[in-house]
């Protein structure tokens, strides 16, 4: 199921107060904010996350990730089994366990946008090169830096990837990832922010000068708040926690958000509270706070 063009609102309404407004569902980012910095999950933070599940409020994995990437988490999934992947441009149902995920709505980048993306980003900050993340293949240019420990599927130029001829042509295209060598990696944001506009969506989520492009308006806070609109839940019913830029949006339309000890200062900003690193179990924290208060 593929979903584009306008959606709910992901911009924060007035606020009842935190206090008055029972949770029923947790938006949480995975690395940096749920995982500690191994990449385990501490078992502190599964007893709350079953905790709060058996308390009956949805527990939503929202990440910049690849459904690939979600068998870190897919032994806590719980009820409904649902993750939001790469930034809001997939929800995926994870109940299949590894490598056996479903789509449930798919929010593409179009490859004539994606194109201009790469064309505008090149002409703006020469040196970027290219991955191309696909809702099942991974592709990317010869120079992009070997990040993670898997073969991409063809090491091509990116506009032979985007081409609409091309590559995997009949796959939604979910974002493009553009690393720079030498730029500062929020210099390299707010210049592609610039050069793109809005055709696309810019963000980041690690410490190197690696963007994520999406499609225009898709956000982590955008699909979540499809998410929460199909189960009619309001954003002041929804608690938020991340650590980096690409959960900003997410943060800021929630009611109730918390950036993490470790967090980025935009993030640290944008919350309406913050809690303990991903390394001192954050997320359990509040949750287990949450909870108790509602005994």
């Amino acid at each position: 199921m593929r979903e584009n063009g306008p959606v709910t609102s992901a911009t924060r309404q007035p606020e009842t107060p935190a206090c008055a407004t029972p949770p029923r569902l947790i938006a949480t980012d995975l690395d940096g904010t749920l995982l500690r910095d191994d990449k385990s999950v501490s078992p502190r933070t599964v007893a709350a996350l079953a905790a709060a599940e058996e308390a009956g409020i949805e527990v939503f994995f929202v990440t910049g990730r690849p459904a690939r990437w979600m068998d870190v988490v897919s032994a806590h999934v719980h009820g409904h089994g649902l993750a939001i992947c790469g930034n809001g441009a997939a929800v995926v149902d994870l109940h299949g366990g590894p490598g056996a995920h479903r789509f449930v709505k798919v929010r593409e980048l179009a490859r004539e946008n994606a194109l201009d993306a790469v064309r505008l980003l090149r002409e703006a900050a020469p040196g970027t090169v290219y991955a191309v993340e696909q809702t099942y293949g991974f592709h990317q240019e010869p120079a992009y830096p070997k990040m993670h420990m898997e073969k991409p599927d063809h090491l091509l130029p990116a506009e032979e990837i985007l081409a609409v001829d091309g590559l995997g042509a009949g796959e939604p295209v979910l974002k493009i990832l553009a690393f720079h060598p030498d730029l500062d990696p929020d210099a390299f944001l707010t210049l592609a922010r610039l050069a793109v506009d809005d055709r696309a969506t810019v963000t980041r989520s690690s410490p190197s000068a690696l963007l994520e492009i999406s499609g225009p308006g898709v956000s982590k806070a955008s699909t979540l708040a499809l998410e929460c609109a199909e189960r009619g839940i309001s954003h002041q019913e929804v608690v938020a926690f991340g650590d980096m830029p690409n959960d900003v949006e997410m943060l800021t339309w929630a009611g109730r958000s918390y950036a993490m000890g470790n967090a980025h200062p935009a993030v640290l900003a944008a919350a309406s509270g913050r809690t303990a690193a991903n390394n001192d179990d954050g997320v359990a924290v509040v949750i287990e706070r949450l909870l108790a208060a509602r005994d």
